[in-house]
């Protein structure tokens, strides 16, 4: 799977996703990009899900329509982060064009 990792998705989750294509926002010259602009680079460049921690993102956006997945995870803290790494794949192994999944990170 193709896998964009949005401004504030921690980095080091990437190496729990060896499976997976992982870029970012950053490397791709996109971090500029409002949430509709990002979601539109990202389709029309192959990706499948965008893992973000903007939990304003589904009342900005309607992403029943899109080809993409989307995938909050309600922290920044990787060392909160790191401790749901088995929810996170399953949110990636259960992800369709269009869904939104938000994976709680427990204080």
């Amino acid at each position: 799977m193709k896998i964009l990792f949005d401004q504030g998705t921690p980095v080091p989750l990437r190496r729990a996703l060896l499976d997976h294509v992982v870029d970012t926002a950053y490397e791709q010259g996109w971090s500029v990009l409002t949430n509709g602009e990002l979601l539109n680079m990202a389709e029309r460049n192959g990706y499948d899900l965008l893992i973000t921690t903007d939990q304003n993102l589904r009342y900005q956006q309607n992403l029943v329509s899109r080809q993409i997945a989307v995938v909050v995870l309600l922290s920044t803290s990787w060392p909160r982060i790191q401790q749901h790494i088995d929810a996170i794949h399953n949110a990636i192994n259960n992800s369709v064009a269009g869904a939104y999944q938000e994976i709680t990170i427990a204080q």
